[in-house]
């Protein structure tokens, strides 16, 4: 009978041990995710914040819309280059300097900023955001005396290398020097010895160089010539390849440390006209990104979500890396659907566009147009601000919508490359059709007529839509995401989309 109950009690032992492991594991798996979220500044904001002149609407519009077909041109000459074999060699064997990097500084005019701790202990900066851009970099002393680097002013803004134990820099001699960061900027070949850091130049557009007869936009010039006049602009811009270590915010009130990011270590003294920021983080997607290893730390997602630029609610925009369900602020009005992500158009994130309907009605395309086996399909870019169309699907659209606006006047106030614009004087949305972007495993994205019939100030409102040669991908623009969570799954190459009004 002793024994009776020492077996028992055994038993029972054992039963409830394995029922503890059991429930922890179960409580376990239902914690709240984590995540780290950042507020998105708008430069509106920005500007005043930091006691800047404000920017009218109307001009600064126009300067995005520059910056847009600049942009697109950019990454339309790279992809041609990778593709030709002969444009490859020219690239490798160039001199340094001969690669320009672009962003959404390009003109001094990033539309969002964030700020990050970056460093060991950590240093605050303030970084224009740029899902178009891969290499996240900061002004930083590294290439500084007293003087360039305005050691004798009371609040220098760059980033101190000297005082950060992470800072590790790429040597020059080293593989990924010499071949994976070329695509990143222009890498010299010149390695004075094997320790020295691995370097980059390149020059940003000056919108002041670029001298275009108003009867010509971008689009009609030769590249060739473009380049020629936009390479004008200022001094090469200096800098190193570094691994650095950012520390992120969570969710659950911990920090997280990601360590051996890559960042660029740029040169103070060329960029004077930045006032109030840092530098850029590029949430591009490439192996070297901040994108990706932010991501991977917080269960392979990333997300924003944009407010309207001209809200005049007390609302922001915001990053989050991790899934958007580890904060309780921001919530959908509706189901999130999802759809394939397509990685591996260059740096940026695609999708699988069946076709585009306008009031219901499905619109006829060459069925190239979103094939990008075919030199088509659409991305997705947080820093192209108009939603650019490949000819051929331009003139369907722009068909389909026009019609319902053929009662108000043409205005004769230019808007960049808007083709259409019209005096907003009895202007009611009710009168537009709703235009539906039809992906290819039957998700649907619906956008505000206001995120497509722009208002763009001056009593005139314009259709959003700028044409761009064929072939190339079409681009779902910043103002057309507005209003709306993006999350982009880069574990399982999904994308995640709900209205929403980020708060």
């Amino acid at each position: 009978m002793e024994m009776y109950r020492l077996q028992r009690g055994s038993f029972l032992f054992i039963f409830l041990f394995f029922v503890i492991i059991f429930l922890a594991e179960i409580s376990q798996g239902e914690e709240k995710p984590v995540g780290t979220k950042l507020e998105m500044i708008h430069i509106h904001d920005f500007r005043r914040a930091n006691g800047m002149q404000p920017i009218n609407r109307v001009d600064h519009l126009r300067q995005l819309l520059d910056h847009d077909i600049i942009r697109h041109q950019k990454n339309r000459n790279r992809r041609q280059a990778r593709e030709c074999p002969i444009a490859k060699q020219t690239r490798k064997n160039s001199v340094s300097g001969d690669m320009a990097m672009y962003s959404g500084a390009d003109f001094g005019s990033g539309e969002y900023f964030v700020s990050l701790s970056v460093g060991s202990p950590a240093q605050k900066v303030v970084l224009i955001a740029d899902t178009g851009s891969v290499l996240t970099w900061v002004k930083c002393n590294y290439w500084c005396n007293s003087t360039s680097c305005g050691e004798k002013s009371r609040k220098p803004r760059f980033f101190r290398a000297d005082q950060s134990s992470s800072f590790n820099t790429v040597p020059c001699s080293s593989g990924m020097c010499k071949n994976e960061l070329t695509d990143l900027a222009s890498v010299p070949e010149e390695c004075p010895s094997p320790h020295t850091p691995c370097s980059y130049e390149y020059r940003y557009i000056n919108s002041k160089g670029l001298q275009i007869s108003s009867q010509k936009t971008f689009l009609d010039l030769p590249f060739t010539m473009v380049v020629k006049t936009r390479y004008l602009s200022g001094q090469p811009t200096h800098g190193i390849f570094a691994n650095e270590t950012i520390t992120f915010a969570q969710t659950n009130g911990e920090e997280a440390k990601i360590h051996n990011i890559l960042v660029g270590c740029s040169s103070p003294s060329d960029f004077e006209k930045f006032q109030g920021v840092d530098g850029l983080m590029g949430l591009g997607y490439n192996n070297y990104s901040l994108t990706l290893k932010a991501a991977n730390k917080f269960g392979g997602k990333f997300s924003y979500c944009l407010v309207d630029r001209f809200s005049t609610q007390n609302v922001s925009s915001y990053l989050i890396f991790g899934s958007h369900e580890s904060i309780e602020s921001i919530k959908t009005h509706d189901r999130m659907q999802q759809t394939e992500l397509v990685l591996g158009i260059s740096s940026y994130y695609g999708v699988n566009i069946k076709g585009i309907s306008v009031g219901k009605k499905m619109l006829k395309f060459p069925d190239e147009v979103w094939d990008v086996k075919s030199g088509g399909g659409m991305i997705l870019d947080s820093g192209t601000t108009a939603t650019l169309l490949t000819e051929h699907a331009y003139e369907p659209v722009m068909a389909a919508l026009t019609p319902s606006l053929k009662n108000f006047a043409r205005s004769n106030l230019t808007i960049g490359q808007f083709d259409f614009c019209f005096d907003a004087k009895g202007y009611n949305e009710s009168l537009v059709p709703r235009l539906v972007f039809h992906f290819a495993d039957g998700a649907q994205f619906e956008p505000p007529v206001e995120n497509y019939v722009l208002d763009v100030g001056d009593g005139v409102r314009c259709l959003g839509f700028v044409q761009i040669p064929w072939p190339d991908q079409s681009i779902i623009g910043n103002i057309m995401q507005q209003n709306h969570l993006w999350e982009f799954d880069l574990a399982n190459s999904r994308l995640s989309f709900g209205s929403s009004s980020c708060t």
